[in-house]
C-alpha cells in the first residue's frame, strides 16, 4: 500500500514507463505487420498481372483455363500461408506489448 506522495510518484513513473515499453514494443510489431502486407500487395499484384498476361496470350480455350487455374491455386496457396504468418506476426507484436507487465500479473500463458 502506498502511503506517501513519493510512493506515489513513483508508482505513476513506473506505471508511464511500462505502458510507454508495451506501445514501443505494439508499434515496432504493427509496423512490420504493414510492411509485410504491403510486400504481399505488391507481389499478389504482380503475380495476378502475369497470369492475367498468360491467359490473354493464350491460343485456345484449355491453354487459358489451364493458366486460369494454375494461378489461382497459387493465389489460393499464398494468401493462407500469408495469413498465417500475418497471425503468428500479430501474436508476437501482442506477446511483447505484455512483457512490461509480467512483473506486476506474472508470467502469461503461451
Amino acid at each position: 500500500m502506498i502511503t506517501d506522495f513519493d510512493g506515489m510518484q513513483k508508482a505513476g513513473k513506473e506505471s508511464v514507463e511500462m505502458a510507454m515499453k508495451s506501445f514501443g514494443s505494439l508499434s515496432q510489431g504493427l509496423q512490420a505487420i504493414a510492411v509485410e502486407a504491403a510486400d504481399y500487395s505488391k507481389k499478389s499484384l504482380e503475380t495476378g498481372t502475369a497470369a492475367l498476361g498468360k491467359v490473354m496470350a493464350s491460343t485456345s480455350v484449355e491453354k487459358a483455363i489451364e493458366a486460369q487455374t494454375d494461378y489461382l491455386k497459387t493465389a489460393y496457396e499464398g494468401y493462407f500461408g500469408e495469413m498465417s504468418k500475418l497471425g503468428t506476426m500479430m501474436t508476437e507484436a501482442t506477446r511483447e506489448a505484455c512483457k512490461p507487465y509480467e512483473g506486476l500479473f506474472g508470467k502469461f500463458g503461451k
